[in-house]
């Protein structure tokens, strides 16, 4: 993107900004229409302070390339000091607003449900899959979100089969999307007497959290069956029919929790993993029609990609998309270290997303 295509949309969103402002004053107007306009404003100010802070930029660099001129010789060295500073300052905000002007993920902003299974390897995928799901517990913990275990399937030996939490708080999606896909482990199984490495696999998936208005279901596509919770081994939990099993007949996706000993509580966080499910389906159907178009992008999304690798014996986590590898396993599992991983893949997508803009 060229700098005066850059500034045709920079004048076009100030512009925007201030017909809103001029809307917005008289509120009774607006009606209905009032709260969809606030927010469009909302979010359009602090793009306007950027563009600001741009223009000001620009302005004192021709104010300091005229000093820069000056017969002066300590004024010129000074205006010249203070020229170059602002030269590498410029381009930073130049991107800054790129980036800003990027379509957003309006999934972003959302809460998540996480779901985990353990893929090939038996008990030891069920016992990595437990180990992922602590870590992004106290990942959770660390951003101060709201971390909920909605349904787990134990395997009686302290791994999980399936694991499903719902994830609330700032930004959740938005940070963790990109953890969908095939987590590999490679370490020596507590049960393992000859000291064999041995490899496993766990699958994640992060869907964002749905609303009624999103995905609208009808209670003749559904049909639930509910029985009796059990826990590992069979033993009985309660001893009323509180489980739900809800099967989307249109899609053929089955959702059961049995957490809750009340049915109705059951049902509800069904139904609220079912509407995930179903608006990731028309989430990732958009998202393979634009991926026609782009030129690049992190990783597909696809559950079934491996995307990273945890390698106990040598201490280092790798992941396959970006290419980057972290010796602090430890820090990674207690979700310390998550964040150079998230971090980076953010970054990563921004730039293929600036690229595909240009």
């Amino acid at each position: 993107m060229s700098e005066s295509v850059l500034d045709e949309k920079l004048d076009r969103v100030a512009r925007r900004h201030a017909e809103l402002a001029h809307t917005l004053a008289d509120p009774a107007k607006l009606g209905g229409d009032y709260a969809r306009l606030a927010k469009e404003y909302a979010d359009l100010t602090p793009l306007v302070a950027a563009i600001e802070a741009l223009k000001k930029a620009r302005a004192e660099r021709g104010d300091l390339a005229a000093l820069a001129r000056e017969a002066d010789p300590e004024m010129r060295n000074l205006a010249q000091a203070e020229l170059a500073a602002l030269e590498k300052r410029l381009p930073e905000l130049e991107r800054e607003l790129r980036l800003m002007l990027l379509p957003k993920d309006e999934a972003d902003a959302r809460n998540a449900i996480l779901e985990l299974r353990a893929g090939t390897g038996g008990e030891e995928a069920a016992l990595f899959a437990a180990a992922l799901f602590r870590m992004y517990q106290k990942y959770a913990a660390l951003h101060g979100w709201r971390f909920e275990p909605m349904e787990i399937s134990e395997t009686g030996l302290g791994g999980f089969k399936e694991a499903i939490a719902a994830v609330s708080g700032k930004n959740v999606f938005e940070r963790l999307k990109f953890e969908s896909g095939v987590h590999r482990v490679q370490r020596v199984p507590e049960t393992e007497g000859s000291g064999r490495i041995h490899t496993s696999a766990a699958t994640v998936a992060v869907l964002p959290e749905a609303e009624d208005v999103d995905i609208h279901i009808d209670d003749k596509d559904l049909r639930i069956d509910v029985f009796r919770s059990s826990g590992p081994g069979g033993q009985s939990v309660n001893t009323t029919d509180s489980a739900v099993r809800i099967t989307h007949l249109p899609t053929g996706l089955v959702v059961q929790q049995q957490d809750e000993k009340s049915q109705h509580k059951n049902k509800a966080k069904a139904l609220k993993v079912l509407r995930a499910r179903l608006y990731e389906r028309e989430r990732e159907a958009a998202a393979a029609a634009r991926a026609l178009s782009r030129k690049t992008q992190v990783g597909t999304g696809d559950r079934s990609e491996r995307i990273r690798t945890y390698n106990f014996p040598q201490g280092r986590v790798s992941d396959h998309r970006i290419g980057m590898t972290l010796y602090k396993i430890d820090k990674v599992m207690s979700g310390e270290a998550l964040d150079e991983f998230i971090d980076a893949l953010i970054a990563e997508d921004q730039a293929a997303r600036l690229a595909e803009a240009e």
